[in-house]
């Protein structure tokens, strides 16, 4: 600490810390700011393109021109590339087309969607408007991105393994096991299937292997499982009367603030499987759950499942619990594997050709 800052105390160092705080929400809200005035703008000029199009012979190929001209103007902007400009303009008829699901009026944008898709940077807009084919499906990944923060990269991941149809798709008995809003915050939480496409596994993979493996890829596992999920353990230790029992997975939810236990079965689904679950459930509810605390609930992840007999055995569970199913990447066959070449050939082919 130097005589100026001695000199000038603890009042200064309170004041100070409160200043960067202030500055920092100043360039968060020039940061929004700006972002949505561009995207203002943008919306403006995909505006003017389409009506342009429609009332003069310009056609498609004034864009390239409007792109050279632009750019020779603003040369230090970077959003008047001929692929931004289609862009621009693909954005605009894609909140402007007519949306069964959504009821979206042709030719307008409501106030509250256009107030969301300012929310997320350009980028993101781009993306959405690439990947998805209807608003509805837009919007939900524009919501989705806005609560939780999610990167671009991240943002198409979700995409491309279909979150939307994934969604809150689940078996569960929550409506009947959970107080609303619990329940639906609780279906929501849940897929069918659940893509774990970060791994690899080999044909004859057995529970332990996934779970081993899941956690050796915590990272993704729990963004495949969604916002909220705390990790707790593997092979969680519960001792129950004179025996100890483990649990597969366990979790803590920070958002429906209950403990979550997950089950692995690399079988198909069977009635017997929903047992065992609700034993665990019982068992952390008793040795876990504190004051504050909602319900346990339970997740069992199997291979496959026939929709009416996971609903009729979840019928008459009193613990709350969803079914899912689980999709991975397999590895390539033994007998696949001698045909290809090796990473050391590949190497030598490449220097080869150096």
């Amino acid at each position: 600490m130097n005589e100026i800052e001695v000199k000038l105390g603890q009042d200064y160092k309170n004041w100070l810390t409160a200043l960067k705080l202030r500055i920092r929400t100043v360039q968060l809200k020039a940061a929004v700011a700006v972002n949505t005035e561009l995207l203002t703008f943008y919306w403006e000029l995909g505006q003017d393109i389409v009506n342009k199009q429609k009332t003069s012979a310009w056609g498609d190929g004034f864009l390239k021109q409007l792109s050279v001209d632009l750019t020779s103007e603003f040369p230090e902007m970077k959003g008047f590339s001929i692929s931004n400009i289609k862009y621009i303009k693909q954005w605009h008829l894609f909140y402007s087309k007519p949306d069964e699901k959504s009821q979206q009026p042709v030719g307008q944008i409501t106030e509250n969607i256009f107030s969301q898709i300012t929310r997320i940077p350009w980028g993101h807009n781009i993306a959405i408007v690439s990947k998805c084919k209807t608003i509805t499906e837009a919007l939900y990944y524009v919501q989705q991105t806005i609560e939780n923060s999610w990167s671009r990269s991240v943002l198409v991941h979700q995409i491309e393994s279909g979150l939307f149809s994934r969604d809150g798709k689940a078996i569960t008995n929550f409506a009947r096991t959970l107080p609303k809003p619990q329940s639906d915050l609780a279906q929501q939480t849940l897929k069918d299937p659940y893509v774990f496409d970060f791994l690899t596994m080999t044909k004859s993979y057995n529970e332990l292997d996934l779970e081993k493996a899941l956690i050796d890829h915590i990272a993704h596992f729990l963004l495949e499982l969604g916002a909220g999920f705390a990790y707790l353990g593997r092979q969680f230790p519960l001792h129950v009367g004179e025996r100890d029992f483990f649990i597969d997975l366990l979790f803590y939810h920070a958002r429906l603030h209950c403990y979550v236990v997950i089950e692995l079965k690399t079988v198909d689904f069977e009635p017997e499987h929903t047992g065992k679950l609700n034993f665990y459930i019982k068992a952390v509810d008793e040795k876990l759950r504190k004051e504050g605390d909602a319900p346990t609930i339970g997740i069992l992840l199997c291979k496959s499942k026939d929709k009416m007999v996971a609903e009729y055995a979840l019928s008459d569970i009193h613990k709350p619990m969803g079914v899912s199913e689980y999709q991975l990447t397999q590895s390539l066959p033994e007998n696949l594997k001698g045909s290809l070449p090796s990473i050391e050939e590949i190497e030598t082919e490449l220097s080869r050709e150096k």
